[in-house]
Order: structure tokens, then sequence, then C-alpha cells
């Protein structure tokens, strides 16, 4: 299986939270490591932002399963 998961449904460790949805895009990073943009099934409020995140950056070291 590829580095490249556009379009594909992943689930993710995010800032210490389980996250989980779709890959809009996957690129490789400075350095080597692969990083997705990912929008999101349910929106996850952060306390350092007014209103909830709907799209997140994921690395693939994130990844679950």
């Amino acid at each position: 299986m590829g580095w490249i998961k556009d379009g594909e449904f992943i689930k993710a460790r995010y800032l210490g939270q389980e996250v989980s949805g779709t890959v809009e895009s996957s690129r490789v990073k400075y350095g080597g490591e692969v990083q997705y943009t990912v929008t999101l099934d349910i929106p996850v409020q952060f306390p350092w932002r007014r209103e909830p995140s709907c799209r997140v950056l994921i690395n693939q070291s994130e990844l679950i399963g």
C-alpha cells in the first residue's frame, strides 16, 4: 500500500484526540515525512480556537491502524 491516501477514510491521534475523516491531499514534507490534509467527520474543538476545526494536517506517524 502506497503513501498516497487521497480520498481514503483514516483514523488518527491528533493533539491527544482521536479523529477520523477523509484525506483531501497527501504530500511529502521537507525531510521526508508524509503529511495528509484531512476533512474531519466530526469537527474538533480546541481550547485556543473559538470555532471547531473541520480540517487538520495529520502526519503519517499519527495514523491509527
